[in-house]
């Protein structure tokens, strides 16, 4: 991908706003996105890649002409770390599919779940979803989008930091996606009470992986209801209750000299949301 020099922002799939603005297409979302202030769009294919070659190459031709950042987040029922290997086999098609509708979306970036270890260790999660990985690199190994490991807000799924990181080790065709909200729902909250706990992620991505996998981090931002298990459902930023706050966030940006990519999925108001963590990076020292 192209380095970016400034953060960028925008929504994950399309916002109750977007709908009330008349909008009816995501072929129309680019421009939409543009007109009020934002520069980075999800294509949302967690439940499949349901739109056709034709479409995605327009939506691409519109993100284009209208400078919006793509990226597209991967079918959910991909697990690298199932025990059942026509699934882990399975899983490899379906990231080649996305690859595929990436590269006519214009998308830089595929988001990737790890998986589950619900019934297994995590080691053993840890080397199912390794196995899947480098399987999936004598199909896919040669693209030139990045495949986003996400980190995991449910206590029995991969995906912490340090799993997503050692997993992003086998190849340097890996990359780290860091939702932060998931974070702090599998620590059961306040595990960003600060800037210097968001710049501790930025310093251990690249202290592990290097420098450019930190500084275009490619990331998702939303505040999550949790219980004991981690992840229950995502909020919006009126909740006051749960959190993460953007705001040491936003300073923590400002002061690792870093250009995320930061896509919002509240519920609902991904693009309202996305717009004040716009608004408040800027007011923290951000330039553009």
């Amino acid at each position: 991908m192209n380095r970016i020099d400034h953060a960028t922002f925008g929504p994950g799939g399309n916002s109750d706003a977007f709908r009330k603005a008349g909008k009816k297409s995501t072929l129309e979302a680019p421009e939409w996105i543009s007109s009020i202030g934002l520069d980075a769009y999800e294509f949302e294919a967690g439940r499949g890649i349901n739109a056709g070659d034709a479409i995605l190459a327009q939506i691409g031709e519109q993100a284009k002409i209208h400078g919006v950042l793509m990226s597209l987040h991967a079918p959910y029922f991909i697990s690298l770390s199932s025990v059942e290997k026509e699934k882990r086999d399975k899983s490899i098609d379906y990231i080649s599919r996305s690859l595929k509708a990436a590269a006519l979306l214009g998308a830089d970036t595929i988001v990737i779940h790890t998986g589950s270890a619900a019934t297994i260790s995590r080691e053993e999660a840890m080397r199912l979803a390794a196995d899947t990985l480098e399987r999936n690199l004598e199909v896919n190994g040669d693209t030139p989008i990045r495949m986003g490991l996400e980190t995991m807000g449910k206590i029995n799924q991969l995906g912490t930091l340090d799993e997503v990181i050692e997993l992003c080790k086998i190849s340097p065709k890996y990359y780290p996606v860091v939702d932060f909200g998931h974070l702090n729902a599998r620590h059961i909250g306040n595990h960003f009470p600060d800037c210097d706990s968001y710049r501790r992620v930025f310093d251990t991505i690249a202290t592990s992986l290097g420098d450019e996998y930190a500084y275009n981090l490619h990331c998702h931002f939303s505040k999550i209801e949790f219980t004991a298990k981690g992840e229950k459902k995502h909020l919006t930023f009126a909740d006051t209750v749960y959190g993460p706050d953007f705001e040491p966030l936003a300073e923590a940006i400002v002061k690792e000299g870093v250009a995320p990519r930061i896509i919002c999925e509240s519920d609902g108001t991904m693009s309202d949301d996305a717009l004040i963590m716009k608004s408040t990076w800027l007011a923290a020292g951000g330039n553009i």
